[in-house]
């Protein structure tokens, strides 16, 4: 799946700016809402929706596991592409990863049949709308909230993952967690500059040296209670041994060096929703085949050997709060 094209197009398609050495991730383009109240100009209805994602990315996986944690998988249906991305951006290969809204051979056409003149970068997750035939949104965080509240007329699901007395705890904590985790693994992976990796590294491991001390006494980030904030924080979590340690070149410590942190990930990996998601493969394979800056030999390590199904304990620090 390999293709010629040109400089610009393939930093597009990567999603990365460089300036001064340090990675800047651009932003989402399409920002349009679905809503339960039909305040919008996207109604929530079951099957409207279709959401492109792949299993490989942190950003799309988010939005899978409140999809899963929402039972919503007949009211939003989901097509995976391939975890292999060259310039021309992420694909389906006919096959395994097959595009079931709309036979697109690219996520690129419906970028392009969203707006024909569009030249930014092509991004997962997706919300399309099959009914206007465009995309609602490539926003994954603005993607995770509509599922967890606007459907919620369709599903039998009570969870609530952003509930109104703790949103804005939430938002200070999603703040941090993409300063220093989400986005820091990639400031550091992606810095072209001594300088500019050497801040990223030392963002990730503040960040990391912080939740592992806010985890010691706690289940979850906001206490007893299950929030976005952990789904954001698991996503990095799962990857970080097998990727960012290694490809990122995030190596201070590994995940499981952290006692609070690698019992937490596996309490979350054990829940439904989450482990069920994890395509570990899919994860490995796109990172070390899709990034030839960082590896240009494409090979795939075979390791590290993770037990995510080990005991973790921390049922202990609910029954404690």
């Amino acid at each position: 799946m390999r293709s010629s094209g040109t400089a610009k197009r393939q930093r597009f398609d990567l999603g990365r700016e460089i300036a001064g050495g340090e990675f800047v991730r651009q932003p989402s383009a399409f920002r349009e809402r679905v809503s339960a109240d039909g305040s919008s100009a996207f109604p929530a209805q079951p099957g409207r929706y279709h959401l492109y994602a792949a299993r490989a990315c942190p950003w799309s996986h988010r939005t899978l596991i409140v999809r899963r944690l929402k039972r919503l998988d007949e009211v939003v249906p989901v097509s995976y592409v391939h975890p292999f991305r060259d310039v021309r951006g992420w694909a389906f290969d006919g096959r395994e990863f097959v595009d079931r809204a709309n036979g697109f051979r690219f996520l690129a056409e419906a970028y392009a049949r969203t707006d024909p003149g569009y030249e930014g970068r092509v991004s997962v997750p997706v919300l399309w709308d099959t009914e206007t035939q465009r995309i609602v949104s490539n926003e994954s965080a603005d993607i995770v909230r509509m599922l967890n509240s606007e459907f919620d007329a369709f599903t039998d699901a009570d969870i609530d993952l952003y509930p109104p007395d703790l949103r804005e705890e939430i938002d200070e904590l999603d703040d941090f967690i993409y300063e220093h985790v989400n986005n820091g693994v990639y400031r550091a992976g992606f810095a072209t500059s001594q300088e500019a990796y050497d801040r990223a590294y030392e963002d990730v491991f503040r960040g990391l040296d912080a939740l592992e001390e806010r985890l010691s006494d706690r289940r979850y980030l906001l206490g007893d209670r299950l929030t976005e904030a952990d789904v954001r924080l698991f996503v990095t979590l799962v990857r970080f041994d097998p990727v960012y340690h290694l490809h990122f070149r995030c190596n201070r410590k590994r995940l499981v060096d952290y006692p609070s942190l690698w019992a937490y990930t596996r309490d979350l990996y054990q829940q439904p929703g989450f482990g069920e998601t994890v395509a570990m493969d899919e994860i490995k394979r796109h990172y070390y085949t899709t990034h030839d800056d960082l590896n240009p030999k494409r090979i795939i390590p075979r390791g590290p050997e993770l037990d995510f199904l080990a005991p973790h304990g921390r049922e202990r620090l609910a029954a404690a709060g």
